[in-house]
């Protein structure tokens, strides 16, 4: 399906854009989220009596998601999980838990920009992770898991 983007989107393409993807992905992400429109004569034409309104306003939010990645760069995050005596989480960690930290440190973040490339944490210590705030602007994170022992016995 041919859609113009009206956004930076990671590996589809920049503002403007006339791009061929799968016809789910546009039908179903992409139009609904607002970031593309089909490629109609009537849409390219709006396209480019509205390109310069659109541009500033992707400017801008790149610049408010590059001034809070900046506030979120290299903040470290505690989260304690029933684990094992052996390290080993009893459940796991994940994205969810820790937007709900961020949250509790003053930072609104959606869980589907954090990123895992491991898939949940599932064993105490300290991750590295990333938060894509934007195609353009990540902030780089520290996740401390601590176990909880208490009531876990031995054998």
């Amino acid at each position: 399906m041919q859609i113009i983007l009206l956004e930076k989107v990671q590996n589809v393409g920049d503002l403007g854009e006339v791009v061929k993807v799968r016809q789910g992905y546009a039908r179903n992400f992409l139009i609904p989220q607002g970031k593309a429109k089909r490629a109609t004569p009537e849409n390219l034409k709006m396209l480019e009596e509205k390109r310069s309104e659109l541009e500033r306003l992707a400017a801008d939010r790149l610049t408010q998601a590059q001034e809070r990645a900046a506030k979120l760069e290299g903040v470290s995050v505690q989260i304690t999980q029933k684990a094992g005596v052996d390290g080993r989480l009893f459940g796991s960690v994940t994205n969810v838990d820790i937007v709900e930290a961020l949250a509790g440190l003053g930072h609104t973040v959606e869980k589907a920009m954090v990123r895992m490339p491991d898939g949940p944490l599932k064993h105490v210590g300290e991750f590295p992770l990333t938060i894509a705030l934007h195609a353009d602007a990540i902030a780089h994170i520290n996740v401390h898991v601590l176990g909880d022992t208490t009531g876990v016995q031995a054998g």
